[in-house]
């Protein structure tokens, strides 16, 4: 067992004998006689607890914009795979549409059939918040998938990828490597420049680059597709005639973004790439390409928040914790793929 697994042993046991302690303080001042409301504490307790027994039959609506991009795809994928795992759970899936209003529409029709909860990314997180707010105040356990609405009162809980992090993660990246060397040209090529999680992802790699003395000297957004990324990336590789380094924000516009490199005949820099597709792990690992790296934004958020309008809508809160509810919030931590680790990683890659 390593000093860490110890010390984590030692923590569980520490916190099991201060809940024992407390419970033969509790005895100690109250009767032997168990009262309604003891047993209905329990009960939540226990109902807590057990996460995984079958609860009511519960229906959960579901709307992402369309899977014409990796992430998204797998988005959609990953909560019906694990919509089919819990028998008492039925997916109703509506269609998102082309933009915000026609998800809007799209989800009014959905409230109306009163389902127990809806996990919903948005088309537009701020753009959405009112629908959300509509489904919140009928009654409807909303849980808001990544893209964040613009009031938390519009849903029970948001679970989402950390966007800055994405940058922090690239930026020192780019900034270990690059050490010493103040005067590195370094391009950017982020997302649709307009949502927020752009800007967040923007804002952590410019901090992270900072700390090492360096700045972005080219920055050509594009717009998640693999078109866009082509035509950015070409832009960008003409407006800057030499690079040291290039911060992609997507892999899915990446392969758009790696053509025009490979067109171009580019090679004196390196690239980080952002989400973790299959096609960015294959390319880390066989290193043939100028991607060395790319940063994590895991579409398994869309499983986590299945399970988790599951438990709110039985009631449940998560097992390994000793709230009764789940929590408000939820941010996935962005990693890190090199070669050395790709392997580890390959099997929770999407395909692009």
């Amino acid at each position: 067992m390593s000093a860490s697994s110890s010390d984590m042993s030692r923590r569980r046991l520490l916190l099991g004998g201060a809940a024992v302690g407390a419970g033969v303080l509790l005895a100690g001042c109250t009767s032997n006689d168990t009262t309604d409301k003891d047993k209905e504490a329990e009960t939540q307790v226990k109902t807590g607890a057990s996460a995984d027994t079958p609860g009511k039959a519960i229906t959960i609506g579901f709307s992402a914009p369309a899977a014409d991009h990796g992430w998204i795809g797998a988005i959609t994928a990953n909560a019906k795979a694990q919509a089919a795992k819990f028998s008492e759970v039925t997916l109703k899936v509506v269609d998102a549409g082309k933009d915000a209003p026609a998800q809007i529409a799209a989800l009014e029709a959905l409230i109306a059939s009163k389902p127990d909860a809806i996990v919903l990314l948005p088309q537009d997180g701020a753009q959405l918040t009112a629908v959300g707010k509509k489904a919140t105040d009928a009654g409807i356990i909303v849980i808001n998938l990544d893209r964040e609405f613009s009031d938390p009162a519009a849903s029970f809980c948001l679970i989402k990828g950390d966007n800055y992090g994405m940058g922090i993660a690239a930026g020192h990246y780019v900034g270990e490597k690059l050490k010493g060397k103040t005067d590195a040209v370094i391009g950017e090529i982020p997302g649709i420049d307009e949502l927020q999680l752009t800007k967040d992802r923007s804002r952590g790699f410019a901090d992270a680059l900072k700390g090492y003395g360096l700045t972005v000297k080219h920055r050509v957004p594009a717009g998640f597709t693999v078109q866009t990324g082509q035509s950015a990336a070409a832009n960008l590789l003409q407006a800057a005639p030499k690079l040291d380094a290039v911060w992609n924000h997507d892999d899915d516009q990446g392969v758009g973004v790696l053509a025009a490199i490979q067109q171009a005949g580019r090679k004196e820099f390196f690239m980080v790439g952002g989400a973790g597709s299959r096609d960015a792990m294959d390319h880390i690992k066989a290193g043939d390409t100028v991607l060395t790296a790319t940063v994590t934004y895991p579409p398994s958020m869309a499983s986590s928040a299945v399970i988790l309008a599951r438990l709110a809508a039985n009631g449940r809160g998560m097992g390994d914790l000793v709230e009764l509810q789940v929590p408000k919030q939820i941010v996935l931590q962005s990693e890190t793929i090199t070669k050395d680790n790709v392997d580890k990683y390959l099997p929770l890659g999407f395909k692009s």
